[in-house]
Formats: C-alpha cells, structure tokens, sequence
C-alpha cells in the first residue's frame, strides 16, 4: 500500500494557529500510523491570504489531498485512519 501524504502549512500564521502541534505527527506518530504516512512541511499553501475566499480557516493540512481547516493533531489523525480504512476497503 502506498503511503499517505500529509501536507503541513508551516507559514507564519498556520504556525502560529497551532501547526506547531500538528507536526508532532512527524517525530511522534500513533503506532498503527507511523510507517503509513509521508509527513511533508509546506512553506505556504496560500490560503488564507484572500479574506474573501473560502479558505481563511488554518491552520492547513491536506490529507491525500482532501483539506482540512482548523486542522488540529486529533483532526488529522482522524482523517488519516479513515483514508487507511477506505483504501483497505477498496
């Protein structure tokens, strides 16, 4: 099975809203995850720089491409294992 990308934001305000926490994911992974995914750091995935758009909600992660807002470390985790058990699925 090919591993799961998982794209941090590490810009200045995705950092700040608490992308710090998230790539805890990096050094300490949940066991049954560890050797599944591919831990990226992005220096910016611009989202947030139009006030107007969809997207001001960080900080930003992409899980195989699926975003998600307001990212916390449970949050990702969380869509990791429903991409694991989707793909086991299939």
């Amino acid at each position: 099975m090919d591993k799961i990308t998982v794209k941090i934001c590490s810009g200045t305000s995705c950092f700040v809203m608490g992308a710090a926490q998230i790539q805890a994911l990096e050094f300490t992974p949940p066991a049954d995850i560890a050797d599944k995914i591919d831990i990226i750091e992005v220096r910016c995935m611009n989202l947030c720089k139009d006030t107007h758009a969809k997207y001001n909600r960080g900080p930003f992660v992409t899980v195989d491409n699926e975003l998600i807002e307001e990212a916390t470390y449970e949050k990702v985790v969380t869509k990791i294992r429903d991409v694991l058990k989707n793909k086991e699925c299939q």
